[in-house]
C-alpha cells in the first residue's frame, strides 16, 4: 500500500522547526516550569485547605454588606468569623 507522505514545506503560518534547534531556557522559562517529584506534580500556590468553605448565596442588608465591604478585601471572611463568634457566643440557639 502507498500512502503520501505529509507535506513538510516550511509555511509562513506554520515555519518550519529543528527540535535539536531549540532555544536556551531562560529563568524565567524555569520559573514557569512545573515541577515534578517522582511522577508526582507539585502544585504552586496555596495548599489545598483541610476544611474549605463551603460556597452558598446568602441574602444579607444593603446595610451590613457595605459596612462589611467598606473594611476592604477579605470581608467575606470577616462576615464568616463574626458568624462564628456569634455562634459561640449563642450555642443554645443553634
Amino acid at each position: 500500500m502507498t500512502g503520501r507522505k505529509p507535506d513538510t514545506t516550511p509555511t509562513p503560518q506554520a515555519p518550519w522547526t529543528d527540535p535539536d534547534d531549540a532555544p536556551e531556557w531562560s529563568d524565567a522559562m524555569f520559573e514557569q516550569a512545573d515541577l515534578m517529584e517522582g511522577d508526582k506534580l507539585v502544585r504552586r500556590g496555596r495548599p489545598r485547605s483541610e476544611n474549605p468553605k463551603v460556597p452558598i448565596n446568602i441574602r444579607l442588608s444593603p446595610d451590613v454588606v457595605e459596612r462589611f465591604r467598606a473594611t476592604g478585601p477579605g470581608w467575606q471572611s470577616r462576615i464568616d468569623t463574626a458568624l462564628k463568634q456569634w455562634l459561640e457566643e449563642h450555642p443554645e440557639q443553634v
